[in-house]
């Protein structure tokens, strides 16, 4: 009898213990580990990558300012994020459109609150660091122009009332995620966002003086190669990070980003020596950029023989978008984060409609394989994203205005240079 009761007792304490019980809130380490790791190479990729690959390519006088620029946009979102900008993307969902305030300061959430398989505060950090990528990204269409008080006030407002919200739609229980919307790392909530309005606030600017008239050499070729790499390494913990688990979807998004983004840097530099009889190191890195964006929605999606198409796709997407196209409508983005990040992105978005593969994630088919469907809901996410973003761009724009008085620096501040003018400081030791 009394083994009788062992045996019982031993049963209850298995079924308590076991994972079927248990379910998806229990910890896992490996996986902690993972995005904890994750976390550290997206967060590398705002402050050290994003700052050289833009800074190499921004003028000698304004490279400081725009390094300066890219530090306070990370800053500035760490500190959002975890006071109201989380809650806004995954609290409660409010109609579908943006979460409640029931996080705000993290309320409810402790040491031991738990998200899937990892601690919440490692995936609130893991969100955080794409915030802060996203509004930065914004930065490379207008530098050498915008008034560095009024890019503080542009990002806590554009962060609050653009980023959170789509966040939410598509990751938080919004309308895009419930359509069925296919978004793996980023697509639409990180580059077609951030692409979209830089574009919104480049033309509300206008264009740089002596742009089209004078040439504009980027100040460091070599920083920026530097910077792409940077980016390049910790975009494995962007898109492999995002499946927040260590398992065998998580190597096959770390494959494919690999893949896509050779692929990119191989067309857009071949493309480059076809049509201008150089290849430049210049393509290269943005062909790399080019096949990263392009890849991130479909990540987790797509297998080997996808991500060379999308890879390749985006590097003549990429080159054609900066050297024919802003030439033709005559917009002076910066350094091309609209016609990287908007236009390979808007790709990579379709791409997934494409070519996800239910052999690499369960549920989730393209056209290609028996869901033609697929390519609507992603034509419906991409239309969706980029209207709000024009919308809520305008409106942040409206408002800061409203608050600084100009979002432009002045003629003499611009022709001076803003390292100089706005932080008394410059970039290199070069005597006029």
């Amino acid at each position: 009898m009394k083994s009788k009761i062992n045996l019982f007792c031993w049963s209850l304490l298995l079924l308590f213990v076991s994972p079927v019980f248990a379910g998806q809130d229990a910890i896992d380490t490996g996986d902690t580990a993972w995005i904890i790791v994750s976390t550290a190479l997206v967060m590398m990729m705002t402050p050290a990558g994003l700052a050289l690959f833009y800074g190499g390519m921004s003028r000698y006088k304004n490279l400081l300012n725009t390094f300066a620029m890219t530090f306070v946009s990370y800053c500035l979102a760490s500190v959002i994020w975890m006071m109201w900008g989380y809650s806004l993307a995954f609290g409660p969902s409010q109609a579908g459109i943006v979460g409640g305030l029931n996080h705000f300061f993290l309320a409810g959430i402790n040491v031991n609150s738990v998200s899937g398989t990892i601690p919440t505060f490692v995936f609130i950090l893991f969100q955080m660091t794409f915030a802060g990528i996203t509004v930065a990204l914004v930065l490379g269409a207008v530098v050498d122009r915008i008034k560095f008080s009024s890019w503080i006030v542009f990002t806590v407002l554009w962060v609050t009332l653009v980023y959170s919200p789509i966040a939410h739609w598509a990751w938080g229980g919004g309308w895009m995620g419930s359509m069925g919307a296919l978004d793996f790392a980023g697509g639409t909530v990180v580059h077609i966002n951030a692409g979209v309005a830089g574009l919104v606030l480049a033309l509300v600017l206008g264009k740089r003086i002596g742009y089209g008239k004078e040439a504009m050499f980027p100040s460091s070729i070599a920083l920026t190669s530097l910077g792409a790499a940077m980016l390049w390494f910790g975009w494995f913990g962007f898109n492999a990070g995002s499946e927040l688990a260590a398992d065998g979807v998580a190597g096959s998004a770390f494959l494919v980003t690999n893949t896509s983004a050779s692929t990119g840097a191989l067309v857009w530099m071949f493309t480059e020596w076809a049509t201008n009889k150089k290849p430049t190191i210049l393509g290269i890195a943005s062909g790399a950029v080019a096949g990263l964006v392009a890849i991130t929605p479909a990540a987790g999606f797509v297998n080997l023989q996808a991500s060379l198409i999308i890879g390749g796709v985006a590097g003549a997407l990429g080159f054609f978008s900066v050297a024919v196209l802003k030439q033709r409508l005559g917009y002076d983005d910066s350094l091309d984060a609209f016609g990287v990040h908007g236009i390979c992105g808007i790709w990579g978005a379709l791409a997934t409609g494409l070519f996800a593969n239910p052999a690499i994630t369960e549920g989730a088919s393209g056209l290609f394989y028996g869901n033609p469907k697929q390519v609507w809901i992603q034509f419906v996410s991409i239309v969706g994203t980029a209207v709000f973003t024009a919308v809520g761009t305008m409106i942040v724009i409206f408002i800061t205005r409203a608050l600084t008085g100009s979002l432009r620096v002045d003629e003499e501040q611009e022709m001076l240079g803003l390292d100089n003018a706005i932080h008394g400081e410059r970039g290199f030791d070069i005597q006029l």
